[in-house]
């Protein structure tokens, strides 16, 4: 049976032939197709205005972005065998990229599954899905993974904010065998405990793989800061490759007792602190601290663009109090994993705070997100983290 059909307006096919996967609610002519016609999460037929295919997804009347395309060949319809597709084919990247199974699985649209996303910790899944398309084809989207994978377990991590802009409920349950509350996983040489149930998003933030490898060579002897440390990933790292001596900083207790363990899971010893970032940035500076490397991975500020002036500041304050704490010849790192902060906003922040500090800084390397979170060329969306490793020195 032919899938119905949504017609778009004359010429707002463009962006989609380019390679783009959304499909916008002003973008439908919904005097032909009326989106209250649909049901969320209906498969439909994509066409331009002169009726010629471009492709099928599912659709969503009740959200900005109303439909998404999962397939452009039109014998193709998205279904369980679209689905098993795909995920073959994302997971013989992974498998070709890291020598243990512990990545990001399923990156959503630079993957071709719009609105879904799955990490691997071995034998354990963790998957999000965040839009009503992808929560219809739940059942085989479940199913496929236990195919390919055999998984042990697989979580639901459906607890995030977007799924309430698609009308969906927020829950986290064990969709497959057992689940623990934490799990242990392997980046580089070190080891870690991750909380699965109640850690942040999927639990472990797989796309900074890269940059903290690239910390490596900068900690030898040096005192680092891990600011944002979450659950200490970058600081433990740091003190397992010969740092003298590391302090976690974090808002969350329960993150920074994780961190605790995870230093003694790799024998190394750290310090941590809980507290507001911006003022015990602040108070370490009035206390005189100094440290050799500051590393800064805060949260998004900017969640949407009209937002983009408030952030700018807040990321320019955290960096410059970041700043203030390096000794001559220091080492920032610091990262944003806000889409709507250009990298070239986020360094003329850093930049702005440098000199209104008289210092000087070199960039010495800009890193990205992890190839498990590859970016989709037409959606840029999907490229979205930055990370500028940045020596600073006294201005003489």
């Amino acid at each position: 049976m032919p899938l119905p059909q949504l017609i778009l307006k004359k010429h707002e096919d463009r962006r989609l032939r380019s390679g783009h996967l959304w499909v916008f609610s002003n973008e439908v002519d919904t005097a032909h197709t009326p989106l209250k016609g649909f049901a969320p999460g209906d498969l439909v037929e994509i066409r331009c205005a002169n009726n010629r295919f471009i492709g099928s997804g599912y659709v969503n009347p009740n959200s900005l972005i109303c439909a998404r395309l999962l397939s452009r060949d039109e014998a193709r319809v998205p279904d369980r065998a679209l689905l098993l597709q795909r995920i073959r084919t994302a997971l013989a990247l992974r498998e070709r990229l890291y020598p243990r199974p512990f990545y990001r699985l399923l990156f959503g649209e630079a993957d071709n599954l719009p609105g879904l996303v799955a990490d691997r910790y071995g034998q354990l899944l963790v998957v999000q899905i965040t839009t009503a398309g992808m929560e219809r084809m739940k059942a085989d989207i479940l199913e496929v993974l236990l195919q390919v994978l055999q998984p042990s377990g697989i979580l639901l991590r459906n607890d995030v904010g977007i799924r309430e802009l698609e009308g969906l409920p927020l829950y986290t349950e064990v969709a497959y065998g057992s689940v623990p509350e934490a799990v242990i996983l392997e980046e580089h040489d070190c080891r870690f405990q991750v909380p699965l149930m109640q850690g942040q998003k999927t639990g472990w933030f797989f796309d900074q793989h890269d940059n903290r490898g690239r910390l490596r060579r900068y900690v030898s002897g040096r005192r680092v800061l891990d600011v944002f440390s979450y659950v200490g990933a970058w600081g433990v790292q740091a003190a397992l490759h010969g740092a003298r001596a590391v302090v976690c900083m974090d808002g969350s207790e329960t993150a920074l007792a994780h961190a605790a363990k995870n230093a003694a899971l790799n024998g190394v010893q750290i310090g941590t602190c809980k507290a507001d970032a911006f003022a015990a940035l602040s108070e370490l500076h009035q206390a005189g601290e100094k440290f050799d490397i500051v590393i800064l991975d805060p949260p998004a500020f900017v969640k949407r663009k009209k937002d983009l002036g408030t952030a700018r500041q807040a990321y320019r304050r955290i960096n410059q109090l970041g700043m203030q704490l390096l000794e001559d010849d220091g080492l920032l790192v610091s990262c944003s994993c806000s889409y709507h902060m250009p990298a070239a906003e986020l360094l003329s922040a850093v930049q702005s705070a440098s000199r209104h500090l008289g210092r000087e800084m070199q960039v010495l390397e800009q890193g990205g997100q992890a190839a498990d979170h590859p970016r989709h060329p037409a959606i840029p969306e999907t490229d979205y983290l930055k990370a500028f490793f940045l020596r600073v020195i006294d201005a003489g």
